[in-house]
């Protein structure tokens, strides 16, 4: 099934992945109506602006997960850009990483991660919701899927309790690992408004965060992933946490 939402929403646009996100949504076929690239400092968004100058579809979005008020401000401009056809997808791609372990990383590193990785990606989603459930309701009767309405939150393999083999970097694991309980709770909780809610690994990227020793590029990445967005349908899209470059479902 072709991949094709008329609206995306992306935090952490600026770099890396959600960058790429960006590049990668205007080459589809037929690409959005309307890329919302989300960022907490659009003005030093240099390589977004480059995009968005050469594209009208682009719209560069003041947004800090941690900051409501910016949240707040951010829906109330893509409603207005909207035309009443609601969102299609919303990604919660912005996190933050430290590589602290068990004897150095202290309270505030591990609460600003669950504020920025779990509580940011939640509070997003529920400021959206009824934008999304708008453009659920322009095709009721069509399954589930991110061209309908999907929230897609970027989570990682580390936060796979299942999988854990190694130990160590207690503030991103844990943070993670609670989006995807988040994400499965929301799966539950918005498939009756036809709104399909899954995680998803991107791999190991070469990134400001995943240093220069990751396995993949950001566009070897991002080609996977929306392949898996493109899969994404019904009951057995939604509620799942996927490598997006393997395409296989990752243990909880």
């Amino acid at each position: 099934m072709a991949l094709c939402p008329k609206s995306v929403l992306i935090t952490g646009a600026n770099r890396g992945i959600g960058l790429e996100f960006v590049k990668q949504f205007l080459k589809l076929d037929v690409p959005p109506k309307f890329i919302f690239a989300c960022c907490r400092q659009p003005d030093s968004a240099e390589d977004l602006k480059s995009i968005a100058s050469g594209s009208s579809v682009v719209h560069i979005v003041k947004l800090d997960v941690q900051d409501q008020s910016t949240i707040d401000t951010a829906k109330t401009y893509v409603e207005s850009k909207l035309e009443g056809q609601g969102l299609n997808l919303l990604i919660n791609n912005a996190a933050v990483l430290h590589l602290k372990g068990f004897y150095d990383v202290t309270k505030q590193e591990m609460m600003d991660h669950f504020e920025t990785n779990a509580v940011g990606p939640l509070i997003v989603s529920q400021t959206f919701i009824s934008l999304l459930k708008q453009a659920a309701g322009v095709n009721p009767t069509a399954p589930m899927s991110c061209s309908r309405a999907a929230i897609i939150n970027m989570s990682t393999g580390v936060a796979s309790i299942s999988e854990n083999s190694s130990g160590g970097i207690y503030p991103y694991r844990a943070s993670k690992a609670a989006l995807n309980m988040l994400t499965s709770n929301m799966a539950i909780d918005l498939k009756g408004d036809g709104i399909l809610v899954t995680a998803v690994h991107p791999g190991w990227v070469k990134t400001n965060m995943g240093g220069p020793n990751a396995l993949i590029d950001t566009e070897t990445s991002l080609k996977g992933i929306m392949s898996v967005f493109a899969k994404l349908q019904g009951e057995e899209g939604t509620g799942k946490f996927y490598h997006g470059v393997k395409g296989e479902l990752i243990g909880w």
